[in-house]
């Protein structure tokens, strides 16, 4: 087994996981969410929070499709398309990326 197999199927098995949590758990999950709960209680009833876990939902099983095309790429072809697949992920987290929390949840507003 090659490592770039390996870490693609670990974070394939992480994504899927919290992908399962965001979809079981449905606004409660939101709880899950970096940054939400760092709000006031005042402020977090300002924002659509089914919609904060539907696209942490949907992000996380992005993610974990990503990571599964790279394991299966990296286990039949070559142990260095793992990188590609990293970097995708890499590319697509970085975007949703933010430091101050109200510009992260700007879009979720009520």
């Amino acid at each position: 087994m090659n490592a770039g197999f390996a870490a693609c199927l670990v974070l394939f098995a992480v994504f899927a996981v919290f992908g399962v949590l965001f979809a079981v758990l449905k606004e409660k999950g939101v709880k899950l969410v970096s940054g939400f709960n760092s709000l006031s209680k005042d402020e977090q009833e300002k924002y659509d929070k089914a919609r904060i876990v539907r696209d942490m939902r949907n992000q996380c099983f992005i993610w974990s499709c990503i990571m599964f095309i790279g394991a299966v790429l990296s286990f039949f072809l070559t142990p260095y398309l793992a990188i590609p697949a990293i970097a995708v992920w890499l590319i697509l987290f970085l975007k949703q990326v933010h430091f101050d929390v109200h510009k992260a949840f700007d879009k979720y507003l009520k």
